[in-house]
């Protein structure tokens, strides 16, 4: 935690818990109870112009799970930064996570709302850039715990409270080392917490029957709606996504208005939920988008991923699914809408058809089974120093017109004055450019009636047209990756951890390497994978793991 924010949360918690230390309230606060602060709960007190709210678990059997992964290296630098985080609330404020903060806090709802405005705005001012407010509640789930932290907290040297009254209810205005923040307690169960006093009285006005983020429109379907994580630490909450989007833009930008198209086409999202868990495999976040129907033209279509087993096991990344023809289907309906996404790609259709390529059937028209698109480690041929290549594999059942599409790219690389020879592999044909003492550029060839691969680097295209090792989806680390993931699904986006750090450290500049702890902690990650597909016409759902390393002995 910055220091910053630690000097922020610390006194304001305090300071907060302070109201209630009455001897009324001591008799009432006898003995630990549940932590009924749930995120729906938690929601009823945040005011509705929030556009976006997390609630953060504080549940330690979900936390612990974490303690499973990790090597001694990434172990000790956690432990090390735990330690001075510590250390750092002790000098600042001589408050102890673990003794002081762990036993009463329960769970933590973060919203974010838009700027608060200038009540005597510059004339002629240029504008400036507005920053979003936050707001958080926090749940008090052992009143005695936080008030003898209250308790505590009072005799602090070098923080000044001060309690303003509204509507009934107290706010402490709290001054330390930086600005002032400000806190209340509603119903004794939860504090309320923001650097704005205006944020904290709509909060208050909010508890007291105005419109709350719970009561908001979208938000019964997101609060409803269940997304089926284990252990779920995080919940994120967006009631009106293209409302979210458009607020984000107005804090950081010169002007506050939006184009109509691009805001029809924020509204294809209407709301969407993510929960964030931590199973046996690592870290996973699942997502339910719900679509509008009218507007969203595109939906996954979920696939087998048999062109995996066509890429070699050290693969470092991966990017595959199904119906490429369909998705441009929908891009070139949508740029209907959009009069400069159109002339892009009109421009794209000038820009192909020079060279004698029809963008819409040479290109994306027989993409129109599975696909699948890989970064593969090549020490060899003309991309030995780059240290990577890549792989392209369709299936299409257009094999006519894919046919002609390679032999023009062929007849295209003839006039740039590239040798195009032919090879058999293992019974295969496969064409090669060729580059003099250099080796191939690149290769493609038909690996079925069906299937057909363009590779850059002649090795690659060796190991795609005749495998000789492990292919990719009987390997250990793509199982671990994306065998726990959603299936059905519309694909896999794959990346090897292991793999792309050592390729990363390999162009490392010295001096600019990756720092030591960087290292570390990416050394206990196994990898990255993300799948999507479409419920149906106006749900989609988004799943991706961080896959982490089993805990090794120190």
């Amino acid at each position: 935690m910055p220091e910053s924010k630690s000097k922020f949360l610390i006194p304001a918690l305090g300071a907060a818990v302070i109201v209630t230390g009455s001897i009324a309230a001591y008799m009432y606060l006898k003995g630990p109870f549940g932590d009924s602060s749930g995120a729906l709960a938690s929601a009823k007190i945040v005011p509705s112009k929030a556009f976006i709210a997390t609630y953060i678990s504080t549940d330690p059997q979900a936390w612990a799970k974490l303690q499973q992964f990790g090597t001694p290296e990434a172990q000790k630098i956690v432990a090390k930064g735990l330690d001075s985080l510590n250390k750092d609330l002790l000098t600042e404020s001589n408050i102890s996570y673990e003794k002081d903060l762990k036993p009463w806090v329960g769970g933590v709802m973060i919203a974010v709302l838009p700027p608060t405005s200038s009540a005597n705005p510059t004339p002629n001012a240029p504008p400036a850039r507005r920053e979003p407010n936050i707001l958080m509640v926090v749940g008090i789930k052992d009143k005695l715990a936080a008030l003898n932290f209250a308790k505590k907290l009072k005799q602090e040297k070098g923080v000044t409270t001060k309690e303003i009254d509204y509507k009934g209810e107290k706010i402490t205005e709290t001054i330390g080392k930086g600005k002032p923040s400000y806190t209340t307690v509603l119903n004794n169960t939860y504090v309320v917490l923001s650097p704005e006093k205006q944020t904290v009285e709509n909060s208050i006005d909010t508890y007291k029957g105005q419109p709350s983020f719970a009561s908001k429109e979208g938000a019964n379907s997101v609060f409803a709606k269940n997304v089926d994580v284990k252990n779920t630490v995080a919940k994120i909450y967006v009631p009106d996504y293209g409302g979210m989007v458009q607020q984000l833009i107005a804090t950081n930008s010169q002007t506050t208005t939006i184009p109509p198209e691009t805001l029809k086409q924020l509204k294809q999202v209407k709301s969407m939920v993510a929960d964030i868990g931590i199973d046996d495999a690592g870290v996973r976040m699942k997502a339910i988008a719900n679509l509008d129907p009218q507007l969203s033209k595109f939906q996954y279509q979920n696939t087998a991923a048999k062109v995996v087993a066509n890429f070699p096991g050290d693969t470092l990344a991966l990017i595959n699914g199904q119906g490429i023809s369909s998705w441009w289907s929908a891009v070139v309906e949508q740029s209907k809408d959009y009069p400069e996404f159109k002339q892009v790609v009109e421009q794209a259709r000038g820009q192909l058809k020079a060279v004698n390529f029809d963008l819409d059937k040479d290109i994306f028209g027989w993409m129109n089974g599975e696909f699948g698109f890989a970064a593969i480690p090549s020490n060899q041929g003309i991309l030995a120093q780059l240290g990577v290549g890549g792989a392209f594999v369709f299936d299409t059942s257009d094999r006519k017109t894919a046919e002609s599409t390679f032999a023009k790219l062929d007849n295209l690389a003839k006039t740039q004055k590239i040798n195009v020879a032919q090879r058999n592999i293992s019974g295969k044909d496969i064409t090669e450019w060729q580059i003099p003492q250099q080796g191939a550029l690149l290769a493609h060839g038909w690996l079925d009636q069906d299937t057909v691969f363009m590779a850059l680097g002649g090795p690659i295209g060796e190991a795609i047209a005749e495998p000789k090792n492990q292919s990719l989806d009987k390997s250990d680390n793509f199982k671990a990756v994306t065998n726990s993931l959603q299936k059905p699904n519309g694909g896999f986006l794959y990346l090897d951890m292991d793999k792309t750090v050592s390729l990363v450290n390999r162009f490392a500049v010295q001096g600019q390497a990756m720092p030591p702890e960087a290292s570390a902690i990416l050394s206990s990650i196994r990898g990255l994978g993300v799948t999507a597909t479409s419920l149906d016409k106006s749900t989609s759902q988004v799943e991706m793991l961080l896959a982490l390393k089993p805990k090794t002995a120190k």
